[in-house]
């Protein structure tokens, strides 16, 4: 699998969540702050406006998708001016997050407006949150426009189409189309990146460089394979040295460092998911010795392979 790919895979946790969210003038929505979370809204009708708790207030119109990585809480509401009446929807209020929910709202009596949203919520752990998410501010704002990719748009309409009208096989669908959703925002947020040059670091600059992303996709590819930096230089084209400092730049980590974490990230999925012995799950994850991997992850995640696995 490729970074991106893995970052969907491995960081959520849980059932993802959506609702079709028809609202009509005046109206006010606060969404509270969930650490560990991940939120979207993509406006299918009408606009609206985006407050976040910290920032300036954002304008959204019909077609825009906007993604929070980190669940900071912010309001939606049909104007600045409107106040909220309601209470904020979080993970004790879980309106209008209902699962797989399609709510129409209406909470005035002329029927104003008619704004119709999106939205979307992902439960991540944090303690495992890759540091490709990390790296991502508090708010991605891709505004509509011809030149924006087309499958976001098309995972948008599929996804609205499957809570707005449920048929058989949407609880299948629907998780699906919204793993798909968060792959294709962050694809479009990365490809949107400068390309590497003088001193940019980070994720947007590790994934916009091809010697570094050969590098990243072999660990992920196959991180039971025997890798040592001498082997990632030549899978990423590079001799040895002059590699190290790149990926180190880059990724903020070394290559050997980055692929110990990768593998063990890879072993608590693998304890959480399956009832695989752990002899096996160390070879999956290129250990020989069930000692010497049971000793490091414990090193990682602070517990025991076997004690991770009875609490999750």
């Amino acid at each position: 699998m490729d970074v991106l790919s893995d970052v969907v895979a491995v960081t959520r946790t849980g059932r993802p969540r959506s609702a079709h969210v028809r609202w009509h003038a005046p109206w006010a929505q606060e969404f509270s702050s969930v650490p560990g979370s991940a939120g979207f809204q993509a406006v299918l009708q009408g606009s609206c406006w985006l407050l976040p708790a910290d920032a300036e207030p954002v304008h959204l119109a019909t077609g825009d998708v906007v993604f929070l990585p980190h669940g900071k809480g912010h309001t939606l509401a049909d104007s600045p001016q409107t106040p909220v009446t309601t209470p904020a929807c979080g993970p004790d209020n879980p309106q209008p997050y209902d699962a797989y929910a399609s709510d129409s709202v209406d909470r005035s009596k002329d029927g104003g407006p008619a704004t119709v949203l999106l939205c979307g919520a992902y439960q991540l752990d944090p303690s495992r949150a890759h540091p490709l998410l990390l790296s991502l501010p508090d708010l991605i704002h891709l505004p509509a426009h011809p030149g924006r990719r087309a499958e976001l748009d098309s995972a948008v309409k599929l996804l609205a189409a499957e809570l707005e009208t449920p048929n058989p096989g949407t609880d299948a669908a629907v998780p699906a189309l919204l793993d798909t959703l968060l792959l294709y925002i962050l694809r479009i947020w990365f490809d949107q990146r400068p390309p590497t040059g003088g001193h940019t670091t980070g994720w947007a600059a590790a994934l916009n460089d091809p010697p570094v992303t050969a590098a990243l996709h072999a660990i992920h590819r196959d991180p039971a394979a025997p890798w040592t930096v001498a082997k990632l230089a030549a899978e990423a084209g590079l001799s040895r040295a002059p590699f190290a400092k790149r990926f180190t730049r880059l990724v903020g980590q070394p290559p050997l460092t980055y692929l110990t974490w990768w593998r063990m990230t890879t072993a608590a999925r693998l304890l959480r998911t399956s009832n695989a012995p752990l002899r096996s799950i160390a070879a999956q994850v290129g250990y020989t010795s069930e000692y010497a991997f049971a000793h490091t992850f414990k090193r990682t995640h602070g517990t025991p392979p076997g004690t991770y696995r009875q609490k999750t």
